[in-house]
């Protein structure tokens, strides 16, 4: 007689970690098109023609200026730009980035964001592997160009044209084809682009190169299909023109805008930097949906909210949330979650629909949207029940096309386990748990990669920047946390680098985000019992020799007891908290020592709430050194001091 093994019961699909996004989340249908937010755009513009879609700093551009704009833009570049081209964007937010955008979608173009002034190392390897037909830019901003580089006319301030500059991509130094881009004709994209795609966007490669993620039409029309919907937006209203031209989120609040028959407000440049001048900017610009990076959003919710602000949804995303809104924060929030490669936005959380009690830990990063299908997976791939914590997947119509590296393509977005629906998903990398309710919430990464101030860093890409330099022979790079990236360099045989040097060698390559705010140069690495070096004993080196410096720089100070001296220590001591270095000392400037614009917007919050005096970016920005920064916030005390005894 044969025995068999029982077979185990296949648990109930309610038993595990699987949700579909409920059909309510996927908003307003835009139209049946082939580029569906385009076409949504083109109906405004015969619609409604003299509403507003651009303010750029006061000057106004309707839908059919901003139409008429695009039209004459994409007749200049018809010769140069064909359907399936790539085209770089190097454009800041304003009226002529938004008509650029509308005429490269009327010409079927792939438009990559590179924001205004990408690093040259890391265009120059781009226009190689990905064939740039050309750059859009301002003029004299500094992006190469070749002889054949042209002007076109487009939208400026005050009504006045304003110049797009056209240019070809210059090889320069780095591991291009001999054949630079400059040398490739119109029309000659990289033969495995997928057909159908609408954009790219770049990621951090573990190979040392970015990863480039191509995006379609129909999963941008579902991101901006549900933004529309829970944003509310509609013609006479207001949405800001705010985050980085460099990353996905800026085509949420531009075509959410567009399709909406909304205006496009355009961001004044200390709103980034500045909390304060954030919130004041959305009062005196009547914004009433906006778009913000999760540790902008942080300060802003610290503060207090201000009373009769219009904004009626806050938009937070990026990465892992840890403030909940305040109850006096009367927009309604969502904190979104969404690699690039799920099109922007993967899955959302209402901020005001969790009571007041379950409010102890970070806000969860909820329930998938756009039609998407989210599971947790074991490493193996099998769905797990729900509150086991795994890997998390997406799957779905919001799903990007794949990246123009085809085997990584098949490796990332393999076929979704059949109890899960199966079709195309994605592996996030992420680790999630699924609570009972079907909500999720975000755990970290599976594997070393880092976020950085909302963007993903492989450490190889940063380590391969610095290691170009010759005087290199290793690197390794780790994250203590609060946003902070530190570099740990092997010098080679006989060199002694400078480490202001290999920052500045290594910010040629990378996105801002991915430059470490710090270097150490050490005489070996350590390295674990596999062999691989061992970034948590950098870090707890690295912390033992920020306190015997902190000693050092402390002693060396030898400050007077007195008020001046007082405000000189507390700046000091905020900067060295905020870019994990306590050696800082009152002449170091503290953007070249690693700050960044959120630094900046979280040190003016840390002296508002020690002072009551409110400083702005831009002028603390313009400071030499600490101690000038420590000196104006002395007299605005001392002034508003005054200014209560009268």
């Amino acid at each position: 007689m044969n025995h068999r093994t029982p077979a185990t019961p296949r648990r109930a699909t309610a038993d595990l970690s699987i949700v579909t996004s409920d059909p309510a989340a996927a908003g307003p249908a835009l139209p049946d098109a082939a580029d569906p937010v385009l076409a949504a755009f083109d109906a405004w513009a015969r619609l409604a023609p003299d509403t507003v879609a651009v303010d750029e700093h006061g000057t106004r551009w309707s839908y059919a200026q901003i139409g008429a704009a695009a039209t004459e833009l994409a007749d200049a570049l018809r010769q140069r730009v064909r359907p399936g081209d790539v085209v770089g964007m190097c454009l800041e937010r304003s009226a002529l980035l938004v008509a650029a955008t509308v005429a490269l979608a009327r010409l079927g173009a792939v438009q990559v964001l590179l924001g205004p002034r990408p690093a040259p190392g890391r265009l120059t390897a781009l226009a190689g592997s990905l064939r740039l037909g050309c750059l859009l830019g301002d003029p004299g901003d500094g992006l190469p160009a070749d002889r054949r580089s042209v002007e076109v006319s487009g939208p400026g301030r005050d009504g006045a044209a304003r110049r797009l500059d056209v240019r070809v991509p210059v090889p320069g130094p780095g591991p291009e084809p001999a054949t630079g881009p400059a040398d490739l004709p119109s029309g000659t994209g990289p033969a495995d682009l997928p057909p159908g795609a609408r954009y790219a966007v770049l990621t951090s490669g573990s190979t040392g190169a970015p990863k480039v993620v191509l995006v379609g039409a129909r999963s941008l029309a579902r991101a901006v299909g549900w933004y529309r919907g829970r944003s509310g937006l509609r013609p006479g209203e207001r949405q800001g023109l705010f985050m980085s031209t460099a990353f996905d989120a800026h085509f949420l609040e531009l075509w959410g805008g567009l399709a909406s028959g909304a205006t496009l407000v355009v961001a004044p440049e200390e709103a980034r930097s500045d909390p304060a001048a954030l919130t004041d900017w959305w009062q005196r610009s009547r914004l009433t949906a906006a778009l913000l990076p999760t540790p902008l959003a942080e300060t802003v919710l610290d503060r207090p909210w201000p009373p009769g602000l219009p904004l009626r949804y806050l938009c937070i995303g990026g990465d892992r949330l840890r403030r909940w809104p305040g109850p006096d924060v009367t927009a309604r929030a969502d904190n979104v979650y969404g690699p690039s490669e799920t099109t922007i936005a993967a899955t959302f959380h209402p901020l005001d629909g969790e009571p007041a009690d379950d409010r102890s830990g970070p806000p969860p990063i909820g329930r998938p949207l756009g039609g998407a299908r989210a599971f947790v997976t074991d490493a193996d791939g099998t769905v797990l029940g729900r509150g086991t914590p795994g890997e998390l997947w997406i799957a779905g119509p919001t799903l990007a096309l794949g990246y123009l590296d085809r085997e990584l393509t098949g490796r990332r977005f393999p076929a979704a386990p059949e109890e899960a629906g199966g079709g195309r998903a994605y592996r996030t990398g992420d680790r999630a748990v699924m609570r009972a309710d079907g909500v999720l919430e975000f755990l970290g990464r599976v594997d070393d990669q880092l976020k950085i101030s909302g963007v993903r860093i492989e450490p190889a890409e940063v380590e391969g920047a610095l290691e170009r330099d010759a005087r290199v022979s290793r690197a390794a790079v780790a994250s203590p946390g609060g946003g902070r990236l530190l570099a740990f360099v092997l010098p080679a045989p006989g060199a002694r680098p400078d480490e202001a040097e290999l920052l500045a060698l290594a910010a040629e390559w990378l996105p801002a985000q991915a430059v470490p705010s710090r270097v150490r140069l050490l005489d070996e690495l350590p390295y674990d019992a596999n062999g691989k070096v061992d970034r948590a004993t950098l870090l707890a080196e690295d912390e033992r020799r920020c306190a015997v410096e902190a000693e050092a720089a402390e002693a060396a100070e030898q400050l007077p007891d007195d008020r001046a001296s007082a405000t000189r220590r507390r700046v000091l001591e905020h900067c060295r908290a905020l870019l994990g270095n306590p050696a800082l000392m009152p002449h170091d400037n503290f953007i070249r020592a690693g700050g960044t614009s959120i630094d900046i917007a979280r040190l003016l919050a840390a002296l508002e709430r020690d002072t009551g005096v409110r400083l702005r970016a831009a002028r603390v920005m313009r400071q030499p050194d600490l101690a000038a920064v420590a000196a104006m916030l002395d007299a605005a005390v001392s002034d508003a001091g005054t200014a209560d005894r009268s």
